[in-house]
């Protein structure tokens, strides 16, 4: 049987994932603050909702992907927000890359209400969304996890349980920290390609498929070549991923130096206005730097 299912945050990948689920026959109440941004699940099905709490007395299972950490503790903790209105036994799940410290405030916030709640941040871009090949990270209980798990198996391919609160959040950080150390490499790369004359989409199908390939490389690698740099995944967002990961470094007294360089190139990007750009706009810092 369908279940009755919350989306708050209908944007580049929330609105992809929710229509996953409205597709498969689960019962979608939708928020966004923008409502002409969830035009798309209303015409599928969705009923739309003024409020994150009209969204929390509808649902059972509620969803949420927005931007900030600051947005998600409105969101889910705000005198209007989710978890205000939430029933027991509901269950509240933020999609969010956010702090690992908020899901777990949000976790106990939510245990003194039995209400469950899980963190789960994504990854894998607006293709991943689209696909939904999307690899999800979860933190907290078992059981609320085996509950949740045939949704997430809707909008995922890789979906694991990394252990308690927060951690799902720790995860999304090594993911953040390995994909900024890659994205230097790839702009880097196709770069000295240009230079040197080369196609891009030639230098591409040989570097991405052997030692060198990478998603980055064969996803966002090709949207360098095809001079695309609409957001799969935002400049602004990343740049607010890389400061919490930093931020947990210092915390935990971790020296990322590579981590700190590339957040330093993409603040640059913030700086020349590329904020609205997809990360590979990174590709536009560099070109200017060396005046390609």
């Amino acid at each position: 049987m369908g279940k009755k299912i919350g989306w708050i945050g209908t944007g580049v990948m929330g609105s992809s994932m929710c229509m996953h689920l409205i597709k498969a026959g689960h019962e979608a109440f939708v928020y966004n603050r923008t409502k002409a941004k969830a035009k798309d699940l209303i015409a599928a099905g969705a009923t739309w909702c003024d409020s994150p709490s009209a969204v929390a007395k509808s649902a059972d299972i509620i969803f949420t992907i927005v931007g900030y950490p600051t947005d998600v503790e409105q969101t889910i903790l705000g005198s209007e927000g989710v978890l205000a209105n939430a029933d027991a036994g509901k269950i509240i799940v933020d999609m969010t890359t956010s702090e690992p410290a908020l899901a777990e405030l949000i976790y106990d916030a939510a245990a003194d209400k039995n209400v469950e709640s899980l963190d789960a941040p994504v990854s894998g871009g607006d293709l991943g969304a689209r696909n939904g090949s999307l690899a999800i990270m979860v933190g907290g209980k078992q059981k609320v996890f085996d509950e949740v798990k045939e949704l997430f198996d809707i909008m995922g391919q890789n979906v694991q349980l990394m252990g308690k609160a927060g951690t799902g959040q720790h995860t999304k950080m090594c993911n953040q920290v390995l994909i900024a150390g890659t994205m230097i490499g790839v702009v880097e790369s196709l770069l000295y390609a240009q230079k040197a004359g080369m196609d891009m989409n030639k230098v591409i199908d040989v570097i991405g498929s052997g030692a060198a390939g990478s998603w980055s490389i064969n996803n966002l690698g090709r949207r360098i070549a095809e001079d695309d740099f609409n957001p799969g995944f935002f400049i602004k967002h990343f740049v607010k991923d890389m400061g919490i990961a930093l931020d947990e470094a210092k915390r935990m007294k971790l020296s990322l130096p590579g981590l700190a360089l590339v957040n330093q190139f993409y603040i640059s990007a913030m700086a020349m206005g590329y904020e609205e750009l997809g990360t590979q706009g990174l590709f536009k810092v560099l070109e200017k730097m060396n005046q390609v």
